[in-house]
């Protein structure tokens, strides 16, 4: 538990942060293999599902944006179907993008990653590397003069497409200066002089001994590399990121500090350096001091590491990491929006996803049951929790007996039901597009023409089924049963 870091979350929304960078639109195709192709030695993959999101630089935006941050951004993308996307989800997000060059002179990077049983298969490339002209720098250069007085830190994303030329770092560098704005570099290059004048460069390991020349492996080798970089570079910081062994911070007349990671399984390292680059630079845009903001930006690397495909940081798995959830409420409850992130990823590695929802008043052996039964149904189960307003509206006055945070604790507490999250009960709809469960159960108490929400579930491919609890048990007859012994007893 590190209570001092969980401290600085609440300082990171509305930070306003500018990234520059290689934009690129990330393709997913998931799937499952049940054949080799007979034209080649190679499996066939049958796709379930398809998604798109932001990746490179898009993929440090995605992370900011995920933080409550105000974001702008600055690149170049085609004028194709691929920009066309990408400007629509980052519409979406609400991102400042009049900084972004648009032309049919270059298209649209595109990653294209074929996924079946947890592995990627194959990764298609669609690009073009050349630089940005003179003239197309001048023009960024002119839009970026108007945002950098507004923003609180610059991130640079170099994924070495040809947004990031010297010459334009030439004009940024010197203007973020000229403002007081950190600037924060995930580097491509090995000539570190390149980003001089930048307060801190993030390489991996492997980055970091291509530009120093030297074997990082070893202890004394890293230090040595470390700050061989920060002297070429002139940085204030160099942060390199070391997967499991976690991170190396140097720093200017101080020593070499080490950061371990926290042993967990990695599933997908793509994207960890740009979640590593979006909770750095964001938390020193909020003037967290350099240590602790790395230490941030490693506790947030070794939560997307554990997620399929190119994913952002959420604040809740960020303050369960930092808070080691000794209240079970603070690792399960999660709201509609950090569920779906986390149904998704659970899905793609194969499980099946369970709900339940109802008011959950005065818990008692039928609900144990009913929990109970419903994991049987599947791998993982999401409990959804009608707020106090609901209730109140379908139980009547007097109800709840008792408040939603508190039923929510309690079922939490339960072994059997692995995430909660709390609603309207008109927003119900809402809860199950955004879980999408394979079963959706309710008590035996119903019939199949109760279950609000079946034709819904089985649209999208689901199953209602019916559990049996305890005859005769439910909170309504039990909050009777007392209210009836109170008023034999008076007052």
């Amino acid at each position: 538990m590190n209570p001092n870091l969980l401290s600085l979350l609440p300082r990171l929304a509305g930070r306003r942060v500018l990234v520059v960078g290689d934009m690129m639109l990330d393709e997913y195709y998931w799937g499952t293999v049940g054949r080799i192709s007979p034209e080649a030695p190679v499996p066939v993959v049958l796709v379930k599902e398809e998604t798109k999101t932001l990746g490179g630089a898009g993929n440090v935006v995605n992370n900011l944006c995920s933080l409550k941050a105000e974001v702008w951004v600055a690149g170049a993308m085609g004028a194709d179907r691929g920009g066309e996307i990408l400007s629509n989800i980052l519409d979406g997000l609400g991102v400042h993008s009049q900084a972004i060059l648009k032309g049919p002179e270059r298209p649209t990077t595109r990653k294209i990653r074929v996924i079946a049983e947890n592995q990627q298969v194959v990764r298609i490339d669609r690009e073009a590397r050349h630089t940005l002209t003179p003239d197309q720098v001048r023009v960024l250069a002119a839009r970026l003069e108007d945002i950098v007085p507004q923003v609180d830190a610059v991130l640079v994303s170099d994924y070495a497409k040809g947004v990031v030329t010297p010459g334009l770092l030439a004009i940024l560098f010197p203007l973020c200066q000229k403002h007081g704005k950190p600037v924060v570099v995930d580097p491509k290059v090995q000539d570190f002089a390149v980003y001089r004048g930048a307060f801190a460069i993030t390489p991996n390991a492997k980055e970091a001994s291509l530009a120093s020349g030297m074997d990082t492996e070893d202890q004394a080798g890293l230090f040595a590399a470390g700050e061989r970089l920060r002297q070429a570079a002139d940085a204030s910081h160099i942060l390199v990121t070391r997967g499991r062994d976690g991170m190396a911070l140097f720093s200017r007349d101080e020593a070499p500090l080490l950061i371990p990671a926290r042993a967990r399984q990695v599933f997908d390292v793509s994207g960890a350096g740009d979640t590593v680059l979006a909770v750095l630079g964001l938390s020193l845009a909020a003037g967290v001091p350099m240590a602790d903001a790395a230490r941030l930006a490693n506790t947030a690397a070794g939560v997307v590491v554990g997620k399929l495909g190119t994913a952002p940081i959420l604040p809740e798995e960020l303050e369960k990491e930092l808070s080691d959830a000794p209240d079970p409420a603070a690792g399960k409850l999660r709201s509609l929006e950090s569920l779906a992130s986390t149904v998704r990823d659970l899905r793609r590695r194969g499980k099946k996803i369970v709900l339940t929802n109802g008011c959950f008043d005065l818990l008692h052996a039928g609900h144990v049951r009913l929990f109970a039964e419903s994991k049987r149904l599947g791998d993982v189960l999401v409990a959804a929790v009608d707020d106090d307003e609901s209730v109140r509206a379908l139980k009547g006055e007097g109800r709840p007996f008792i408040r939603q945070d508190q039923r929510v604790r309690m079922i939490a507490a339960i072994d059997s039901v692995d995430f909660v999250t709390v609603f309207r009960s008109g927003d119900l709809e809402a809860v199950i597009r955004a879980v999408g469960p394979d079963v959706l159960t309710k008590g035996g108490n119903y019939t199949s023409e109760q279950v609000d929400g079946q034709d819904l579930v089985r649209e999208l491919g689901g199953r209602v089924e019916l559990v049996p609890i305890t005859d005769g048990l439910s909170a309504s007859s039990i909050i009777r049963e007392i209210r009836g012994v109170g008023g034999g007893k008076g007052k």
